[in-house]
């Protein structure tokens, strides 16, 4: 089953929006895109908080979600975050392996 991490970074003066730019501008974004059982990691700036960053960062299951954990990227963004001063709120799911209910189809237009 596949785990998605909502990681909301937080901070001042444009300190998340500065952190992400970094994340990405320095190759570090990249290299965990590459590591294996990487599905998914984006960035996405909410319209409504300018000084939220988020990010959804999905893994194959959880063994490459600790395998990731115990990289040495996961130095690189902790300096990171502690450079910008941010706080973080997390949320976490894991996926459905049913798929979509029928039910919801008609719902989404593809």
């Amino acid at each position: 089953m596949a785990v998605t991490v909502n990681i909301y970074y937080c901070g001042e003066n444009g300190n998340a929006r500065k952190f992400a730019e970094e994340m990405v501008a320095s190759g570090i974004v990249g290299d965990i895109r590459a590591e294996e059982g990487n599905i998914r990691y984006e960035y996405f700036y909410p319209m409504e908080d300018t000084e939220t960053v988020l990010l959804i960062d999905c893994w194959k299951d959880q063994q490459a979600l600790d395998a990731h954990h115990t990289s040495p990227m996961m130095q690189q963004i902790i300096r990171l975050r502690e450079k910008y001063d941010l706080h973080m709120k997390v949320e976490r799911y894991i996926s459905d392996e049913a798929g979509v209910p029928e039910a919801d189809k008609s719902f989404i237009k593809e």
